[in-house]
């Protein structure tokens, strides 16, 4: 298998165009430290997009979006065009042994970029609470936190359990930190042994030197999480965004 994906093709209009141009105007920061367009670069980027300033709205006028339909200048459009033929380069190659344990070289590549989502997550979706264990629970909102879009006391923690459930379920496939699970559950050694019967068939029985012990409970507890993670990664598959 070969795969090569290039980066997402980034918007560049004439607000970038207009940051380009005045590259030597700093950009401004806000209260919580976030870099913004200095507003005379951005009112030479409406200019270059309308050919026109919308003034700021007036205390107590409502600006209606949806129906001020503005000009668009030339440059403007032109740039929409090159953006639209742009592509993101994506190339994948598969190869017939691909297939051949499918699980197992999907994991290869699915596993790295979890524990890299979950290193550099800014952020977390819904996580329905039946899905967590109880001290995973949300303490119940007030309707004031709920108006105002408050998340409840374990929203992160919930996405952050889900994403370790599912590392733990990729763990185990083959090149994974836990791909030998199993064998914690076996100790001492196989001596089995062919034993002649009187119908001349033969049995196989364990002879004098098996010693092997299966934790099956504690095999089944493992199973059971890993299968758990397997569907927690199809159930939230798209919320795999950062």
């Amino acid at each position: 298998m070969k795969v090569k994906i290039g980066p997402y093709e980034n918007w560049f209009g004439p607000y970038q165009l207009a940051e380009k141009l005045m590259f030597w105007v700093p950009k401004k920061k806000d209260e919580h430290g976030f870099a913004h367009t200095a507003d005379r670069v951005y009112r030479f980027g409406e200019w270059l997009a309308h050919g026109s300033i919308e003034p700021e709205p007036k205390v107590g006028e409502v600006y209606d979006m949806l129906h001020n339909e503005r000009h668009y200048t030339w440059l403007y459009r032109f740039l929409s065009w090159i953006h639209s033929k742009q592509r993101r380069k994506v190339k994948v190659q598969i190869d017939p042994w691909d297939t051949w344990n499918m699980q197992d070289t999907l994991g290869y590549i699915i596993r790295p970029m979890l524990v890299k989502l979950k290193a550099e997550q800014h952020g977390a979706p819904y996580i329905d609470p039946k899905d967590c264990p109880p001290e995973l629970q949300p303490a119940k909102l007030t309707k004031k936190e709920k108006d105002a879009g408050t998340t409840d006391s374990t929203h992160f923690e919930r996405w952050d359990w889900v994403l370790d459930e599912i590392i733990f379920a990729f763990n185990t496939l083959p090149g994974g930190a836990n791909e030998n699970w199993e064998d914690e559950f076996f100790k001492g050694e196989y001596d089995w042994q062919w034993k002649k019967l009187e119908d001349g068939c033969s049995q196989m029985v364990e002879g004098p030197n098996h010693t092997a012990e299966v934790d099956w409970d504690g095999r089944k507890k493992v199973e059971e999480r890993i299968q758990t993670g397997f569907a927690l990664f199809g159930k939230y598959y798209q919320h795999l965004w950062d």
